[in-house]
């Protein structure tokens, strides 16, 4: 057998529920008759009464009672993942690890919404594999420009680079006096295990005497920043990440001519390719390229030369 029409599946449900069609004609914004019919219709199409009709109203035959549970699961799961799908149409998940996520992108995302107020923003302050993001959990993540292993299906928008070079707090700068080799005598912070910031400016430079997996390993940039801010030691910072303590002295760079990239390259917006082109993406795409969103100059010969925190 055929199912029967939805209008007539739907007008039962709803005079059942409510004990009779007048209730049922308002909430479905039809009249009292064309529920009787729909009703009508649909005992017609299998077979059998659903409704006992006497003077008071209506009530379920031992058919209708068991159709109707069925029904309103049925509608209720229906109702459920419409709902699911308009918000996922509105709803941009964006995925940033935290240090990134608390000094540079979330102090303005506030800028997006205002901007965008049909789109609801989900940020994710989290790390995530090397490969790139759960594509069922994430429109879009942050991350490093150039990442090994990283599916052919990706795509990636270079943001702005990453500049690195040696900071520490005012205090030490006597001890540095402009000498790269005098850092051997100074606690190295690293913001991660892998000491890999430290490697890449030593090797860059060639500084010779400098052992870069010397000092002291911090989870993330943000607690070695802190400490390299307490005179604990020179911590390699990125200075867009770290402008705002370069910008109120907290930190000084003792070397500002030598600053250097990393072998990841820029910080990037990563997506799905079949997402790339959605409108949701496309908008935080286009607001990410904005004047207001990105970094100004990263050229920084000099401690005067920093970028303005927009």
């Amino acid at each position: 057998m055929r199912l029967p029409p939805l209008n007539a599946l739907r007008a039962f449900e709803a005079a059942a529920r409510h004990n009779g069609y007048i209730a049922a004609a308002d909430e479905l914004f039809v009249t009292r008759g064309a529920v009787s019919r729909q009703i009508k219709i649909l005992e017609e199409h299998i077979g059998v009464q659903l409704f006992h009709r006497h003077a008071r109203g209506v009530e379920l035959t031992a058919a209708g009672q068991r159709l109707l549970p069925v029904l309103t699961e049925a509608f209720s799961m229906m109702q459920r993942e419409v709902d699911r799908i308009a918000a996922d149409a509105s709803e941009l998940r964006v995925i940033c690890p935290p240090t990134l996520s608390l000094r540079w992108l979330l102090p303005q995302l506030e800028e997006f919404r205002a901007a965008h107020p049909e789109i609801t923003l989900r940020l994710a302050t989290d790390f995530y594999g090397s490969k790139g993001f759960e594509r069922a959990e994430y429109d879009l993540g942050i991350s490093l420009e150039h990442i090994p292993g990283r599916p052919a299906d990706i795509e990636v928008m270079p943001l702005f680079d990453m500049i690195l070079s040696p900071a520490c707090a005012p205090s030490l700068l006597p001890q540095l006096a402009g000498e790269p080799a005098a850092l051997s005598g100074l606690r190295l912070l690293h913001e991660t295990p892998r000491q890999e910031d430290w490697q890449t400016w030593v090797r860059h430079f060639g500084v010779e005497g400098v052992d870069p997996a010397s000092g002291e390993v911090f989870p993330n940039l943000d607690m070695a920043t802190r400490a390299a801010v307490i005179g604990a030691g020179v911590v390699m910072a990125d200075l867009v990440l770290c402008r705002d303590e370069l910008a109120r002295g907290d930190l000084v760079l003792p070397f500002p001519d030598m600053t250097c990239g990393t072998p990841q390259g820029s910080y990037a917006l990563i997506g799905e390719r079949q997402k790339w082109n959605d409108p949701k993406v496309v908008a935080f795409r286009d607001w990410l390229r904005s004047s207001s969103s990105m970094p100004a100059d990263l050229t920084m010969p000099d401690q005067g030369a920093l970028p303005p925190r927009r």
